[in-house]
């Protein structure tokens, strides 16, 4: 009988891993016949050689129409910080079905990419567009491509990198015009047309979109560009608090104007910004619109009015006739069946670690589930619990920001955007101190409720699964790691055999590196903290007998988000009322609670479903932190100093 209910328990656990895998397979197939837009477009991984033994790590989306008897134009495609080039693809699938061939990058420091040796020198590379448009331009490699028509566009900073590429080029044509000029040069003072020439081949971008960002559309800056320039700023971008005039409003915009302002003699400038409007002449590079679209800042990517404005502006600048309606994309189905193979990824997680615990070397690791806790009955018993609720929902809010602002003291290189092996990831630093402070917060608790009021309830250590021998202790990280690598294996494989990864929007499991290995080796021990907190919280506090195990579990997931969505609620709210955001100095740090929200949302569910497997709270916490911190870490930004890797 027994061992027809492991048979059947098996059986269950392999229907399981095969929906799983179904899933990931049809979503794996689905994306990539989005993103080749049936074929139509080859889909490729390039590494690009730069400078100084550095590269750049790009996807190269051709239409099989570019061929080197019918050259298309290019447009290299940049993400913003924190960002990869996985999260253009709306860009650049929209831009390919259009007959323009994209390159996407992965910026320095990001992704797969190299790093570099300062952030200074990442700024004047354009976040690596410029060596890229230089290979590009300068290599044979790109035969299919009509040299005369090369763009780049990218959003936030990856903007900043499209338009400081764009002065880089425009200050070699302008100085090549000069030197043209002096008395010495092939015609004297006179400009020939073979100097003209090499000053217009030397201006290597005759058309560039910036999205998301307006910072650096100074005089300065915009002197040098003599190429066509486009510019969407997100209405309601969380950071136009740092822009001149306070806001998002492009209409009176220095910044906008300076742009538009940039082609006029000064009795011809504006005074106000016609949004959408097509100022100047494409043919003479003095081409300039600007858009204002209705959105914030880090979806602005995803929004089908900002798809469409760059498309615009490309065909525009282009001058490409008969081509698909800009308002026509398709690019959101790819990332719905992203998403279905990100599900079925999630899914396969449990089963896989349920069927290695059916080998004889695991098999030691699961023992049986404890009884269940008494769930509160007295009003004081409730009132405790629900006041412990309360009080660890308020820290999660209240400390987040502090600890963003800390990371400044604990980890000043990265902060400042230095290399370093210490703690190298700037952004997810903050999450760090949070994740300790409030791991380390609910293992007092825990001990607290437990020492003074859990023992009075009937509670004792037995029933929270905390017992374990070393040998099964030392069993569970080794099962731990294997379904890692069966996790990762699986994000690996798809890539190999499709191009595509585990997504949907900005999060994201993608394939790894050495690098990124590396850093996560010293991330995970004091992550750990909180995983093993959260999986102590989830099956010791709060699996009562006699509850509905949906309902446990969603509180269990509303406890670990509460504090977080609070947060979003405050700078939405105020900004929604205001006009400008709560949390100013602090706003990359807010947004990247878009990210952090749905792994919260979803560890609980995983904790309860390992400790039912295991009968102990240990192996939850060590598959997720090691699945959920790669996620968190290799969609980002690391600034670990240069080695090749």
């Amino acid at each position: 009988m027994q061992s027809e209910r492991e048979n059947m328990k098996a059986g269950a656990l392999g229907c399981k891993l095969g929906i799983a895998l179904g899933l990931v397979l049809v979503g794996n197939i689905g994306a990539a016949l989005l993103q080749s837009v049936g074929g139509t477009v080859d889909v490729v991984g390039l590494k690009i050689p730069a400078e100084n033994g550095q590269w750049i790590q790009a996807d190269l989306f051709k239409p099989k129409s570019a061929t080197e008897d019918n050259p298309a134009p290019l447009v290299v495609v940049c993400p913003g910080f924190q960002r990869t080039r996985e999260t253009q693809i709306s860009n650049s699938m929209e831009l390919a079905r259009r007959g323009i061939v994209a390159l996407t990058i992965d910026p320095y420091w990001q992704g797969d990419s190299s790093v570099t040796f300062a952030q200074s020198t990442a700024t004047r590379e354009g976040y690596g567009i410029i060596p890229v448009v230089k290979y590009v331009c300068d290599s044979d490699v790109f035969n299919y491509v009509d040299k005369s028509r090369v763009g780049a566009t990218g959003h936030s900073a990856g903007g900043n990198g499209a338009l400081r590429a764009a002065a880089y080029f425009g200050r070699q044509y302008a100085d090549l015009l000069e030197a043209a000029k002096e008395e010495n040069s092939g015609e004297g003072e006179e400009i020939s047309a073979a100097e003209r020439e090499a000053a217009d081949k030397a201006n290597r971008l005759k058309a560039v979109f910036v999205s998301g960002y307006v910072l650096t559309f100074t005089e300065g800056v915009l002197r040098n560009v003599h190429t066509n320039l486009g510019m969407g700023y997100a209405r309601y971008d969380e950071g136009g608090f740092r822009n001149e005039n306070g806001n998002a409003d492009m209409r009176n915009a220095p910044e906008a104007l300076r742009v538009v302002n940039s082609i006029f003699e000064e009795n011809e400038q504006i005074a106000e910004v016609e949004i959408g409007r097509y100022y100047g002449d494409r043919e003479t590079g003095t081409l300039r619109v600007v858009y204002n679209e209705n959105t914030i800042h880090p979806i602005q990517p995803y929004i089908p009015q900002a798809v469409a404005t760059i498309i615009d502006f490309f065909i525009i600048s282009f001058g490409m006739e008969n081509v698909i309606p800009s308002s026509s994309q398709i690019w959101f189905f790819k990332e719905l069946f992203n998403l279905l193979a990100l599900i079925g990824g999630f899914l396969f997680i449990v089963p896989f670690a349920g069927l290695l615990l059916k080998t004889p070397f695991f098999a030691s690791i699961a023992q049986p589930v404890p009884q269940d806790i008494p769930a509160p009955k007295t009003g004081k018993s409730r009132a405790v619990f629900w006041g412990t609720f309360a009080f660890s929902a308020t820290v999660a809010c209240v400390a987040y920001v502090p600890c963003a602002r800390a990371t400044g003291f604990f980890f000043p290189a990265a902060t400042n955007s230095d290399m370093t092996w210490w703690f190298p990831g700037r952004m997810i630093n903050a999450v760090l101190l949070w994740a300790m402070l409030n791991g380390s917060l609910g293992l007092l608790i825990f001990y607290l409720h437990y020492r003074f009021a859990g023992k009075r309830s009937g509670i004792n250590p037995d029933m929270w699964g905390l017992k374990i021998s070393r040998n099964n202790l030392g069993k569970t990280l080794l099962l731990a790691a294997a379904v890692f690598a069966g996790f990762y294996g699986l994000v690996y494989l798809s890539y190999l055999l499709f191009h595509v990864d585990f997504r949907f929007l900005l999060l994201a499991a993608r394939p790894v590196n050495l690098r990124w290995l590396l850093i996560w080796l010293m991330y995970i021990p004091l992550f750990f903290i909180f995983y093993f907190s959260n999986s102590v919280r989830v099956n010791c506090s709060m699996r009562f007998s006699g509850r509905v195990e949906w309902r446990n579990r969603l509180l269990c997931a509303l406890g670990n988000t509460l504090g977080l969505i609070a947060i979003m609620v405050i700078q939405y709210v105020t900004f929604a009322v205001t006009g400008t955001i709560f949390w100013t100095t602090e706003w990359l740090y807010i947004n990247m609670l878009q990210i952090i929200i749905p792994m919260m949302f979803i560890l609980p569910y995983f904790n309860r479903s390992f400790f039912l497997l295991t009968g102990r709270v240990w192996l939850g916490p060590l598959v997720t932190v090691m699945i959920f911190i790669m996620m968190s870490l290799a969609t980002g930004v690391a600034y670990t100093p240069y080695f090749p890797y």
